[in-house]
């Protein structure tokens, strides 16, 4: 019986890449660096804000003597203004209404920082719907290791074979493997479905409520 579901941010529940593209490219332009197409973005990020950055310098020809400078202003100015060009998924807040209405109990766990992720679960869903939410932090491993998704599942006191974890991305496949979970890989977001096959989706969806039938028949 599944009693939970914990989710990715970012392209899962989330739609996030204008706001990443616009902060981004600002914080390319301030240092002399040419924007990148956002399209471009749905293949950098994923990994947090670090390797994004990173994968930003490498794109655009940047030194590494700026990469602080970028990061730093890219995540002050996206966290000043977190809900910028930020909505959620179709789909999604009926999602967790019902989810909720079932009983499962639902998180998100993000390689987001976790100040800016946290804020962005508040204003769109509050904590009615989302009863946990965790971002990137400091001494914590970013997934695809499973450390942050383990230690949700402890707190919201549920096994790893009675909840899902549904992203978007290889990293996340990878990360509801390494925790023990079934994984349900989404359409709507940044990846493909052959990378998210690849990395070991058990399932592929195209639609929110399609994960409803999952929780509640599995």
């Amino acid at each position: 019986m599944i009693k939970a579901c914990i989710f990715d941010m970012d392209g899962t529940t989330v739609n996030t890449i204008n706001s990443i593209s616009y902060f981004a490219n600002n914080a390319l332009n301030k240092f002399g660096l040419a924007s990148i197409p956002t399209n471009e973005y749905k293949i950098m990020v994923g990994n947090g804000a670090k390797v994004l950055v990173q994968r930003m310098i490498d794109y655009t020809g940047g030194t590494e003597e700026v990469f602080q400078q970028v990061l730093n202003e890219y995540n002050t100015t996206y966290d000043n203004d977190f809900m910028y060009l930020t909505q959620a998924y179709e789909g999604i807040l009926p999602l967790l209404e019902n989810l909720k209405k079932a009983g499962i109990k639902t998180a998100i766990v993000s390689n987001k920082p976790h100040s800016t992720a946290l804020k962005v679960s508040d204003k769109l869903f509050g904590d009615k719907l989302i009863d946990i939410c965790t971002g990137a932090k400091d001494g914590v491993p970013l997934k695809p290791d499973p450390s942050s998704v383990i230690e949700t599942l402890k707190e919201l006191n549920v096994t790893p074979l009675e909840c899902l974890y549904i992203g978007d991305t290889a990293v996340d496949m990878k990360t509801g493997k390494a925790a023990g979970i079934y994984t349900i890989g989404v359409l709507w977001g940044f990846r493909s479905e052959e990378e998210m096959r690849n990395a070991g989706a058990d399932v592929i969806v195209e639609k929110p409520e399609e994960i409803f039938k999952i929780a509640t028949e599995k």
